[in-house]
């Protein structure tokens, strides 16, 4: 089973006969040429009348060194110095001119040869981290996970290909089973919540039901917003070429109509993403400024290669040592925690989600002048005609 191993289309087998054929072949070469150069150079010392190339131990016999009475590698001969420990003549007999033009070919072809190699060699390395990179955007979605062609390449990487197409196809179904099993408890407790609300809303004014009806209102809150992020993950809306800041400038517009204290500046900028989504995620973050900050200022800054957004509050902002945290779903600081303007926990971990959707970050920090600023950054995308 071994030998069926190494005989079939390994990496092993791969590097060994790289690492042969280079080596073989910088000898061969580097030979063959110093070998013709040294012929044609015109003849010098006691073998004027035949060449005077000596023998490498590397490399096989020179013509005109055999071994034998009377020869250059004859130890009696008057003009043989002490040699290697075959009896070769010294390497030195050589001049110098060739003797680097060797050494250098022989390093030349072993080096490209290494750099070649290296690169047949990670090819397929570098082919499964970008279906990585891509599965976890592609979880849960409609178009499908991506899959590795696990019929071409070494034994190795064959079977590489095979795990990680059984493993995203089994990840892929557990996200989806995940969702179906969400969807449904949430669908079925909504008619029981319903009831219990109408209930409490028939009964005679009281704080305790009053406080029971809150309490639905946030159940409610919380299957909203968890049905949401599920049907977020598994969008279909198509990756296009969009004016980022007409689609900021249109949310913020909406909401100063509202009489919101909200105020946006920015200049032209093009990413190419999910539009629906992308507005969403800057709606939640407006959201979240307005709710804990008092106001939010909205700007797009383009740059060369990135296009940022940034919202600002003057709110108290986030202690330091949660500022990752926040993004944990269901997870609240305590001064959110409040039913007036706690949320659900769910929102920043939806916006982070969505935006590495897009293949950008979204980061918290605190402003030194005081409040929360929220950051986006993503990759500009080409202009539009």
């Amino acid at each position: 089973m071994n030998l069926k191993r190494w005989l079939g289309d390994t990496l092993f087998r791969r590097l060994f006969i790289l690492m042969w054929v280079a080596l073989v072949g910088s000898h061969v070469v580097a030979y063959s040429v110093v070998t013709l150069l040294h012929s044609e150079s015109p003849p010098h010392g006691p073998q004027a009348g035949g060449p005077a190339l000596p023998t490498f131990p590397s490399l096989p016999p020179t013509p005109g060194f055999e071994h034998g009475p009377g020869g250059p590698h004859d130890p009696g001969h008057p003009d043989m110095d002490d040699g290697g420990p075959f009896g070769e003549p010294p390497i030195d007999s050589l001049p110098t001119g060739l003797l680097v033009l060797d050494y250098g070919i022989r390093l030349l072809i072993i080096g490209l040869a290494a750099w070649l190699g290296a690169r047949w060699l990670s090819r397929p390395m570098q082919t499964l981290a970008t279906a990585s990179r891509a599965l976890t955007a592609s979880l849960g979605q409609d178009p499908g996970i991506p899959r590795l062609d696990d019929t071409q390449g070494t034994t190795e990487v064959r079977e590489t290909a095979r795990v990680f197409n059984d493993m995203a196809k089994r990840l892929n179904e557990q996200f989806k089973a995940r969702g179906l099993m969400v969807a449904a408890l949430s669908h079925d407790l909504r008619t029981p919540l319903t009831r219990m609300r109408l209930r409490m809303v028939s009964l005679p004014e009281d704080p305790l039901v009053e406080r029971c009806v809150n309490d639905i209102h946030e159940m409610n809150e919380l299957i909203d917003s968890a049905l949401q992020m599920f049907r977020d993950a598994g969008s279909t809306e198509p990756f296009q070429n969009t004016e980022l800041c007409s689609v900021v400038q249109s949310l913020t517009d909406d909401l100063v109509e509202q009489g919101l204290p909200v105020s946006f500046q920015g200049t032209a900028a093009v990413v190419r993403a999910q539009p629906v989504l992308l507005r969403r995620v800057v709606s939640n973050l407006v959201s979240n400024a307005l709710r804990y900050g008092q106001r939010a200022d909205v700007s797009v800054q383009a740059h060369e290669h990135q296009v940022r957004i940034v919202v600002d509050d003057i709110g108290p902002g986030i202690p330091a040592d949660q500022l990752e945290t926040v993004f944990q779903p269901f997870y609240r600081v305590e001064s959110s925690r409040n039913r007036d303007t706690g949320g659900t926990g769910l929102g920043l971990y939806i916006a982070r989600d969505l935006i590495t959707r897009q293949g950008g970050t979204l980061t918290l920090a605190n402003r030194p002048e005081g409040g929360l600023r929220a950051e986006v950054i993503l990759p500009r995308g080409k202009a539009l005609p």
